[in-house]
């Protein structure tokens, strides 16, 4: 069928600012949907219906469905398919039942205002997202475009960069791209005190890390210390090759079963900002730690599911990968774990006790894939002398559900 719905993105100069395609859109549409701020732009020549965004925002792709076939008009701010409304609804009306027409995007905008190469730039969104996200980008020489919740955003970016030694970082704020109102305001992260900016506002952050400035790789193997925890923590080189056996890809989904800390699940979503993970952990005080490392290091968005396997494990959704760290000679955990498992995902299990590794064995007559045994020693002083401290030798169950 012809598209019924129209996504029309605006900038800051209203309805001057848009083509004559959006022109005609908004003209012969039947109803028009949108914010209050944008709804305000249009004159009296656009006669159909005007109906403002509900409370909870959410009720908003119900809404719209309802109206499904009659001339309907979205504006949205700027690119309707970066973090915007277009994004949303694409997920529940076919393509060819829309008629989508982008404005330059706020990031854009922001790119041409600071001269930066949008592709070199990191791009995020906290509006109505947790600030803890931009963590995992903290990185020296990184430039972030991060889309503000509020005028408070600013603020708070700069308190959290001061926290982890990068106050030397320089901000900018830019008020109202594209607008008569635009403004921009530039300082360092340390002793920001340029109060409450503009709600619609794009912070830009130029990244420069002080000397003990707590930076860390995207790659797999974050420090041990990095993570709080309370010795229950998969060790930073076995972590590497785990991860490395688990092979993250986009969009995929991870148990971490019996997740201690939470290290392997975070250090999956770390690795592509649409990887997703649930921790399953029964231990209160460990819960605990898993909720604050994952804010921490920037994957505030890593579910936790409070019990213990297999029982915990009943409802949830069927993952790409499972790694068990700890209880696979539980009973019923390792089965309830390979039955869930999508066909074609991996299961990666670690054991060091001889239990363990026995069952470990079986499971590779059973269900195939390969075993790999870890033995790590790091150098340590012994009088005047250096040593090699072994670790506790680790095996790797590492397999592949065909069917």
């Amino acid at each position: 069928m012809a598209p019924w719905l129209t996504i029309i993105g605006i900038g800051e100069d209203g309805v001057e600012g848009l083509g004559r395609a959006a022109r005609e859109a908004l003209t012969s549409a039947e109803i028009v949907f949108g914010g209050k701020r944008h709804l305000d732009f249009l004159d009296n020549d656009i006669r159909g219906e005007r109906i403002t965004w509900p409370t909870p925002f959410s009720a908003a792709t119900d809404m719209i469905l309802s109206h499904w076939g009659k001339a309907v008009v979205v504006l949205a701010s700027g690119d309707p398919m970066f973090y915007g409304m277009g994004a949303t609804l694409s997920r529940h009306i076919p393509p060819e039942e829309m008629h989508i027409l982008p404005f330059p995007s706020s990031f854009s905008l922001a790119a041409a205002r600071m001269a930066w190469p949008l592709q070199d730039a990191t791009l995020l969104s906290v509006h109505g997202r947790p600030l803890e996200i931009i963590h995992a980008h903290l990185q020296p020489g990184n430039r972030l475009l991060i889309l503000s919740n509020d005028g408070q955003t600013p603020d708070a970016v700069a308190k959290l960069l001061e926290a982890r030694d990068f106050g030397e970082s320089r901000l900018t704020v830019l008020e109202h791209l594209g607008g008569p109102k635009e403004r921009r305001i530039d300082g360092s992260a340390s002793g920001w005190a340029h109060g409450r900016a503009a709600d619609l506002n794009v912070l830009a952050v130029e990244c420069r890390g002080g000397a003990e400035a707590m930076a860390y790789s995207p790659v797999a193997g974050l420090p041990d210390a990095a993570f709080e925890n309370d010795g229950q923590l998969t060790k930073r080189d076995v972590r590497a090759v785990t991860l490395a056996h688990l092979a993250p890809m986009p969009g995929e989904l991870l148990w971490d079963v019996g997740a201690g800390c939470g290290s392997i699940g975070i250090e999956w979503m770390r690795a592509h900002p649409t990887c997703r993970a649930i921790a399953i952990e029964a231990h209160e005080g460990r819960q605990g730690m898993i909720e604050r490392n994952r804010l921490a290091l920037g994957v505030p968005g890593l579910e936790l599911v409070k019990g213990e396997a297999p029982a915990a494990l009943a409802g949830l959704e069927a993952p790409d990968a499972i790694f068990i760290g700890g209880g696979f000679t539980d009973d019923g955990v390792a089965e309830a774990c390979w039955q869930s498992l999508k066909p074609g995902g991996r299961l990666v299990a670690n054991a060091v006790t001889i239990q363990s590794e026995m069952m470990l064995v079986q499971w590779q007559k059973r269900v195939g894939g390969e075993l790999t045994r870890l033995a790590v020693a790091h150098a340590a002083p012994l009088g005047g002398f250096d040593v090699w401290r072994q670790a506790l030798p680790v095996t790797i169950l590492s397999a592949v559900k065909l069917v």
